[in-house]
């Protein structure tokens, strides 16, 4: 599963994985105690699909679904699949189990009659029951076959298998056919509590018989599928993968001719849409705001004016003439129409390429009409990450005090409530809201609480009025100059660097609005940032505005150093929102004295660079949730393992962050078959995670889809996996299906 920084940034992976630091010197508060009512609860939001019945959905056309890019490749557990990837294969393959809407794993009828343990000693064996209609493109029957073959590929024996990971794989003894061949008998040498997660998706046999056929074979084709599409071609020229109706699909009929994946980056959607590229693409919050505008103007030109330039009083709120007021363009319309030649053919010029730009604007405002946003929650979360292997955050009190200074309520309402989405700060690690393990245990560590982050500091050591040292440069700053550098040549600001906390002054209070901007690293000026989409106005206060009273008055200091902590944050169109967040953060960290160093980096060397090599004190990544925490959980906490070159091996704990008592609840839920137990374990265990706070949950990422107005079945779909063979265009536009709440 992929960790994100935000819509554009993160590694592709498979897994889902991270870590975090002992308990420490302080005490673990007592755990999240059981109780007969289910403290999973609801999803925060449902789906938001336009759901219709199939008999509302016209059969034929051709639905096209806009992508990050072509996958690299159809084989979803190589290291560079993607979400593409995984998109394709859940239309063309098996899955044993599927998300339902609270994102718990529930038997696909499709492929299985039924699942079950059959025994549980001195083995644990699961007897799959396979649809007696199942077959693969060729005709061939799904059978034991295909799931011994991908067992041999996936379990880790043969290394000469490009996998990028075998989890629960490697606990298999074997497999056998059953009574008859619609059985499959599957036997565990190790008792495995996430068995629900493997098969899902199967690959025939064809494909992982031979190191050759799985690892070059499934690049850019598939030999055989199983599924209610095909897959008729991959373009790389084109940028797109095309899907089609499988004539051998024993289910329910796919609705739609074909499902084309289009590739569009981020930054052009909004007029792929317009321009009638796409019929369905996932937009960052500035794109969804501008076609929930459009649909608001209605018969209006862009901004709601219809008063053309120069003319009093008319102004365009929103596109390429933004900040064009009526004196401006008055003045404009004076400037052409002066006596100064030069000056006149010059704004003559600027005036008609604005005026292109504004008719332009105007038709995909009035193209985007046809569209609308459909808003959820995505089955992901974004968290603070505190390094724990150098620095301050070494010590588990710092690393506390950041996170009894933080407001999560605050910080999920910057990103979510402009959304209309609720802001509700994310309790656990291991799973969201609905899902089976899903408990708030952010009690382990306690709330936000002033007095005892500073108490804490205190405690480590870090005491106001310490003397300071002069640092020489770390040996991070060549790396983030490489950075700034790099971004200067590209005419952007990235590698921008700013210090929140010189001078005494508070660079973020969102508590009272009362803000001054950060600094810029070795310059005496003050730096102000430009508001960002998801800046509020009045963000800043005038210079010179006073901290407020309860603000730590000069540096905390220790051993000659002060209390200073590098905030790495990706830079690009993409990541505003996390910008956003980064500031309100690095603000409620100077109330209790902590400093922040903020360096926006290259979207495209924030992870590879900083976040998997260590180069960061705090960043701000993304998670998925997992269906399987017990499983996908393990390596994202579990505790680095020293090396006797000295190295670590962290696996996927990116803040180096562990304890053996974690591990062990781990390993514990993942051998326990009793799924109530199991549950149990991982609460508990995630409960230790944020008492050692390494990683401090903060809100559900939002997902926003512009979808056609006359699609059915296709939006944001939260947890649930899509059912392709339902999505469609509708037979009677008027009639849309209802949303859900």
């Amino acid at each position: 599963m992929a960790v994100k920084a935000d819509d554009r940034v993160g590694p592709r992976a498979v897994l889902r994985s991270v870590a975090f630091l002992a308990a420490g010197v302080l005490v673990a508060p007592v755990l999240t105690a059981c109780s007969e009512e289910d403290p999973a609860g609801k999803p925060l939001a449902g789906q938001d699909i336009a759901p219709a019945e199939r008999k509302q959905v016209a059969d034929g056309g051709t639905l096209r679904w806009a992508v990050d890019a072509v996958p690299e490749t159809l084989n979803v557990f190589q290291a560079d699949a993607d979400a593409a990837t995984t998109r394709v294969a859940g239309a063309v393959l098996p899955s044993m189990y599927r998300l339902d809407a609270n994102g718990r794993p529930e038997r696909n009828a499709d492929y299985l009659e039924s699942a079950e343990i059959v025994e549980r000693e001195p083995k644990q064996v699961v007897l799959y029951k396979l649809h007696q209609q199942a077959v693969w493109s060729d005709g061939r029957e799904i059978g034991a076959a295909d799931f011994a073959s991908q067992w041999r590929a996936l379990s880790g024996k043969d290394s000469t298998y490009w996998t990028a990971r075998n989890a629960g794989y490697d606990r298999i003894q074997k497999i056998e056919r059953g009574a008859n061949d619609l059985e499959v008998r599957v036997t565990f040498k190790k008792p495995y509590a996430d068995w629900k997660s493997l098969f899902s998706p199967l690959y025939p046999k064809e494909v992982t018989s031979s190191p050759d056929a799985f690892n070059d074979g499934t690049r850019r084709k598939l030999k055989l599928t199983a599924g209610p599409f095909a897959l008729k071609s991959v373009d790389r020229k084109d940028g797109q993968v095309t899907l089609t109706r499988n004539p051998l699909w024993w289910g329910r009929p796919a609705k739609l001719k074909e499902l084309v994946l289009r590739a569009v980056p981020r930054d052009e959607r909004a007029e792929a849409l317009a321009d009638g590229k796409v019929d369905v693409a996932e937009v960052d919050a500035e794109d969804a705001r501008r076609i929930d505008r459009a649909g608001r103007e209605g018969g209006k030109g862009a901004g709601g004016s219809k008063e053309p330039e120069g003319r009093k009083g008319a102004s365009v709120a929103h596109g390429p003439a933004t900040g064009v007021t009526s004196a401006r363009a008055l003045r404009s319309w004076a400037v052409a129409h002066g006596s100064d030649e030069k000056a006149a053919e010059e704004e003559a010029g600027v005036r008609r390429k604005r005026g292109r730009m504004i008719s332009e604007y105007t038709a995909q405002q009035s193209a985007l009409r046809g569209f609308e946003v459909r808003k959820s929650l995505e089955p992901a979360y974004t968290q603070l990450a505190l390094n724990g292997s150098e620095g301050p955050l070494t010590d588990e009190r710092v690393r506390r005090a950041v996170a009894r200074a933080l407001n999560r309520k605050q910080l999920a309402d910057v990103v979510l409530k402009p959304l209309g989405l609720p802001p509700v700060p994310v309790g656990s690690h291991v799973a969201l809201a609905g899902q089976a393990a899903y408990a708030d245990n952010s009690g382990a560590l306690g709330g936000e609480d002033t007095k005892e982050a500073k108490a804490l500091l205190a405690d480590a050591g870090w005491v106001l009025g310490g003397p300071v040292k002069k640092e020489k440069k770390a040996a991070g700053a060549e790396a983030r100059k490489r950075d700034s550098e790099s971004s200067e040549e590209a005419g952007s600001p990235d590698g921008e660097t700013y210090v929140v906390g010189e001078d005494n002054k508070s660079d973020a209070d969102e508590a009272d609005g009362k803000k001054t901007p950060g600094q810029l690293a070795g310059d005496s000026k003050r730096y102000k940032p430009e508001l960002e989409p998801d800046s509020a106005p009045g963000m800043y206060a005038p210079e010179g505005t006073a901290a407020p009273a309860e603000g730590v008055k000069g540096p905390l200091a220790k051993d000659g150093k002060a209390l200073s902590l590098r905030f790495v944050l990706p830079s690009g169109a993409g990541s505003e929102s996390l910008r956003a967040v980064g500031r309100r953060i690095a603000g409620m960290l100077e109330r209790v004295g902590i400093r922040t160093e903020i360096t926006k980096v290259p979207e495209t060397s924030y992870f590879k660079d900083h976040i998997a090599n260590g180069e960061y004190d705090l960043a701000l990544y993304s998670w998925p949730a997992s269906a399987y925490p017990a499983t996908d959980a393990r390596p994202i906490y579990a505790k680095p393992v020293p090396g006797a070159d000295g190295s670590l091996t962290i696996e996927q704990n990116y803040t180096r962050v562990g304890t053996d008592q974690v591990d062990q609840l781990f390993d514990q839920a993942i051998a326990t078959l009793d799924e109530k137990e199991s549950r149990s374990l991982i609460r508990k265990a995630d409960a230790r995670i944020w008492a050692a706070a390494g990683s401090i949950p903060l809100y559900q990422r939002p997902q926003l889809v512009a979808a056609r107005t006359n699609l059915a079945n296709v939006g944001a779909f939260g947890f649930e996996t899509p059912v392709y063979e339902d999505m469609g265009f509708l037979k009677n536009p008027g009639k849309p299906g209802p949303k859900h709440s």
